[in-house]
């Protein structure tokens, strides 16, 4: 009787992710993953040490290597957001990380389609920019955004989180990411890595 009750009580009372959101979170980090591979392969290759870029070839290696980072981070979100009981973080900090994944995923699409629009009516570029290779990189981000919000939501509920959370990582997460896009290519200048603007 004894040995029951405490294997109940060790027993986590959280819901387990069903099937569909578990593949979702499989091949959300393979896509992560995946994408991650691409920045490694433009260093790999020098691609940014001749032509045009070659005096921001520095500067680029280190946005590059950070950019591997975010990526292999956001592959890690969300494997641990289908784990049984992710001990590498609190509910509320993983809850934060998957909103803020989910945000900035769909703040990106939402911009693609905006700028896509534009171009349509004329009022910026040109409609040579539509090809099959640039629809199919925002269809690309529109699979990991619905990817991340079905894992986003299910995790919610699952934990029971606070609204808070979602709040936090909404408007957390591009105000982080804007700043280190200021801040990184600012350091990175200031070190002579890469030319003044």
């Amino acid at each position: 009787m004894a040995l029951t009750a405490s294997v109940t009580d060790r027993r986590d009372p959280r819901p387990r992710p069903g099937a569909r959101v578990v593949v979702t979170g499989a091949l959300v980090a393979l896509l992560c993953l995946g994408f991650a591979v691409v920045n490694v392969a433009f260093e790999i290759t020098d691609r940014f040490a001749d032509g045009p870029y070659a005096g921001y070839a520095s500067g680029i290696a280190v946005m590059n290597w950070l950019v591997v980072g975010l990526k292999v981070l956001g592959a890690a979100v969300a494997l641990l957001s289908i784990a049984g009981r992710p001990r590498l973080l609190s509910p509320e900090r993983l809850g934060v990380l998957l909103w803020g994944a989910f945000a900035l995923l769909t703040l990106y699409v939402l911009g693609s389609m905006v700028e896509a629009v534009g171009i349509g009516l004329g009022l910026m570029g040109s409609t040579d920019q539509f090809t099959v290779r640039s629809v199919a990189y925002v269809l690309f981000f529109l699979s990991l955004a619905a990817g991340y919000g079905i894992l986003t939501v299910s995790y919610q509920r699952r934990q029971g989180l606070r609204r808070g959370v979602a709040v936090l990582g909404v408007v957390g997460a591009p105000v982080l990411l804007g700043g280190l896009l200021v801040a990184v290519p600012a350091v990175l200048t200031a070190l002579g890595l890469m030319p003044g603007l």
